[in-house]
């Protein structure tokens, strides 16, 4: 009859085959991730995608560069060919050639209207301006007329061409006013007998304004200038005039800060302000919008997206992280308390508590079992595409936990002491005469291994000995410039040189004794010594830290430098914070949340939502497009008349206020969330319960 196995008999069972269920799993994807299949790099759609969203990059540089550098002239012929079609809600321009033309615009803190002409013949130009102070039926109540003369000689002068005259409103009263101003250029300065040379005929211009005045908000102050205050609000300038190729330019950089640094509706508020044409603003942002999303996301895509058979479930993970930390404890020599390892994978971090004991055999100190945990368990996981922070503790417990491997305090020494009543002194000092000879051998050797390399030093040394093994720890630091990036060497590479250079001058010394070496470079870090993509530190203590997994590639390594990868890290959990609308509302959702101008609610956060709920690539980078580009058109096309409203009821200076608000929202909603991030993530919940249970276990250190 077959054997009944009993219940606990039965679990276990079942638990074995659980295990190697999820351990075949394992090795399934591990050969699909390492397999030699190799793709066309256009083949794949994001590789498609991000090759276009790198020419159009290049090429709109090129666009913005040669614009502001002068490279196109500075015609007007495009802003006035746009302004005759649908782009442009506010009517034809006025086209700026090389005839003679006039500007005029008010100063209020001077108290004064600029008026320039401009592309003037060479002459005696005459300004003449005739101000008149109209009632609320548009009837002349009173006018004042002056004007003033100058050489213009095109050729001869810094300002070529030009002519510059101001008409002061400072002594004026409250009131609708008109401005008219001309210019005429004659050949002499007799103007009786004189005549208008070619080109120099009678231009014209007029503005229509109304003239606000008031006191300072806090006169009251004793420090406040009790001055009143003038305002001018231009009610009718007639059609503007057209924007020239170098000027649009050299917005195009304003309004991508702009937008950069407080969102679309800065960049739009601000353009509409200074009179950009809305067609110009429209295409800055939507130009940025496509180089984020072009770019950004299909690198976001490779690095977050997964086919459904790839994802590793929790299972997966915690025998992944399992596998590594044995295969680690069995190089280094040490003892896995597993009744008090802890894992657990979180939204935003997996974080992994290792309690260990240190064996007879152990010659690495916490710090460096912390390093080679986490480079086994970072590298397993870039090979299974799993690039979520890592939290590692490592502690050491028992009664070995107060070896220091940097001092060799504790080295070399056993628990077990034999006791021999009839035990030989005079052997003894002489073994003991004969370590002292050794390592005082070894330490020469290590001064002179380190004397021979100028581009290494020996920080400090501990040399220790008994009758099995010399150990000898080393601290160095490269002596070149900038070692952190130029030092090639790695901390094993020096290790076996040092290894061989001691065991090859004294190997009449070491005879049976075996010869470790460990070796640390003080301008390392963590994130070296791990192998790690990225890490990132807790703000209230620098030993905690996460790692991500390094990514091959150059995508990969793009998105693990500090700026982008703070970025996306913060994305992602504004992303997530959101995903339960998208996964609710799914496509039209996401084309309404990139669409709507809440905080954090650009394309590039959209794309996030997308990956996270897992919706198809194209439908993501659609969705986000459309959401985009109407977001883009519709900010650009109401500025405008956002601004006229306010002049229309005297609100000018709150449109800088808007702006700055806009910015300080960006800026505080963006350091808010990395603020709740970093403190869900480095929360200390898990790490506390972790310490108790060892504490309880061990008692107190």
């Amino acid at each position: 009859m077959p054997e009944v196995k009993s219940d606990s008999d039965g679990e276990i069972d079942h638990e074995t085959k659980s295990h190697n269920k999820v351990t075949k799993e394992l090795l399934e994807i591990r050969n699909r991730r390492t397999g030699d299949v190799k793709q066309n790099f256009l083949v794949q759609k994001e590789n498609f995608v991000l090759a276009g969203g790198i020419v159009y990059t290049v090429l709109y540089v090129l666009l913005i560069f040669g614009m502001t550098s002068g490279t196109f002239g500075n015609s007007t012929s495009i802003d006035h060919s746009a302004s005759k079609t649908f782009l442009d809600i506010g009517g034809e321009c006025e086209e700026i050639t090389d005839e003679p033309w006039i500007l005029i615009f008010p100063n209020d803190d001077a108290r004064k209207f600029s008026m320039y002409g401009y592309n003037l013949p060479s002459g005696y130009a005459l300004g003449e301006y005739t101000i008149e102070h109209h009632d609320d039926a548009g009837d002349v109540l009173e006018s004042w007329k002056n004007s003033s003369t100058k050489f213009i000689n095109p050729e001869g002068e810094t300002d070529a061409g030009r002519m510059y005259y101001s008409a002061p409103f400072g002594e004026l009263e409250e009131g609708h006013y008109s401005l008219n101003y001309t210019i005429s250029v004659y050949n002499q300065t007799n103007l009786s007998g004189a005549q208008t040379v070619e080109g120099g005929e009678e231009i014209y211009k007029k503005v229509e304004f109304e003239l606000d005045i008031s006191k300072q908000t806090f006169a009251f102050l004793p420090f406040v200038d009790s001055e009143k205050k003038h305002q001018v609000r231009l009610t009718d300038t007639g059609a503007r005039s057209c924007w020239g190729i170098q000027d649009l330019g050299n917005w195009g950089y304003v309004l991508i800060g702009a937008e950069l640094g407080g969102g679309r509706e800065t960049a739009m508020l601000a353009g509409g302000a200074a009179g950009i044409p809305a067609w110009w603003m429209a295409f800055s942002s939507l130009s940025l919008s496509a180089i984020t999303l072009l770019i950004i996301y299909p690198l976001m895509y490779k690095v977050y997206h997964q086919d459904s058979d790839d994802i590793l479930s929790r299972l997966h993970i915690a025998r992944l992280v399992e596998d590594s930390i044995n295969k680690t404890a069995k190089r280094l020599n040490i003892e896995i308390d597993w009744e008090l390892y802890k894992l657990e994978p979180r939204d935003l971090s997996i974080d992994i508590m290792v309690p260990y004991k240190n064996t007879e055999s152990t010659l690495s100190d916490s710090k460096d079992v912390r390093a080679e945990v986490l480079r086994e368990v970072l590298e397993e996981f870039a090979i299974f595409h799993v690039f979520k922070p890592v939290q590692l503790t490592v502690r050491t417990i028992g009664i070995n936990q107060g070896i220091d491997f940097e001092s060799g305090v504790g080295i070399g020494t056993s628990n077990e002491v034999e006791e021999d009543e009839e035990q030989n002194y005079s052997d003894f000092f002489s073994e003991l005469h004969t370590l002292s000879r050794v390592e005082e051998e070894v330490r020469e050797s290590l001064e002179l291994f380190f004397a021979r390399r100028n581009n290494l030093k020996m920080e400090a040394a501990v040399v220790t000995s008994d009758d099995r093994i010399i150990f000898v720890s080393v601290i160095y630091r490269p002596t070149q410039r900038f070692a952190f990036f130029r030092f090639k060497k790695t901390r094993d590479e020096v290790q076996t040189e040092l290894h061989h250079f001691i065991s090859k001058r004294n190997a009449d010394l070491l005879g049976s004794q075996e010869l470790i070496v460990k070796g640390r470079n003080q301008v390392s870090t963590l994130s070296e010594r791990s192998g790690a993509g990225r890490v990132e530190r807790d703000l209230k203590n620098d030993e905690r830290i996460v790692a991500v997994a390094k990514q091959d590639g150059f995508g990969g390594k793009m998105l693990q430098t500090k700026l982008l990868g703070d970025t996306l890290s913060t994305v992602e959990y504004m992303a997530n914070e959101k995903r339960e609308m998208i996964n609710k509302w799914g496509f039209w959702g996401l084309i309404v949340f990139v669409w709507i101008p809440f905080m954090a609610s650009g394309v590039l956060v959209g794309a996030m939502l997308g990956l996270l709920s897992r919706m198809n690539f194209m439908r993501v980078l659609t969705a986000t497009a459309i959401g985009g580009s109407i977001a883009s058109i519709t900010w650009a096309y109401t500025a405008e008349g956002i601004v006229k409203f306010m002049h229309q009821y005297k609100l000018e200076a709150v449109i800088p206020l808007i702006i700055i608000v806009f910015v300080g929202a960006a800026f505080l909603h963006i350091r808010s969330t990395k603020m709740r991030r970093q403190t869900e993530l480095f929360e200390d919940t898990l790490l506390d319960n972790f310490h108790a249970n060892i504490q309880a276990k061990y008692g107190s250190e």
